[in-house]
């Protein structure tokens, strides 16, 4: 009887290490080490939304990367895959090239969804700060950016 009884609270003890263990990795912000498979899984989620719009390969440079729980977000340069800049002209973007609205930039929140990543909204050639109030909109977490008001 005893040994049940021990098998019990040792039972409890594991599932309350995990549990815990879970809640504070949800609390945790921080940016994906380079090379590590997290961070090429986020950044090829984003890849591959881009590149069709772009007719290129495109790796990015990135500036800014956070992740906090099943929430990323990404602020950088999109280039091509063989480090030349991206021929925008060749593209829908190349209007807002003429009219001097367009800058080398990209912004992006992705959300984690049964273990995929998704984008859930980017700008690219963004001549202003467009994600301002994206963790409002969105319900992300403030953490994630880096100037959220």
């Amino acid at each position: 009887m005893i040994w049940i009884k021990r098998f019990f609270i040792f039972s409890m003890f594991i599932f309350y290490a995990i549990f815990s263990i879970n809640l504070v990795a949800q609390d945790v912000t921080y940016t994906p080490k380079w090379g590590s498979e997290e961070r090429k899984i986020i950044l090829d989620a984003l890849r591959h939304k881009i590149e069709p719009s772009l007719n290129t390969n495109v790796v990015f440079e990135v500036a800014f990367f956070k992740v906090r729980g099943d929430w990323a977000f990404m602020r950088g340069y999109p280039t091509q895959a063989n480090g030349q800049k991206i021929d925008y002209s060749k593209t829908k973007y190349e209007e807002l090239i003429k009219e001097g609205m367009f800058d080398n930039n990209i912004c992006a929140l992705l959300f984690r969804k049964d273990g995929v990543w998704l984008v859930t909204q980017y700008v690219l050639g963004a001549t202003d700060v467009p994600y301002e109030g994206w963790y409002r909109e969105y319900n992300a977490p403030k953490e994630i950016f880096d100037n959220a008001d």
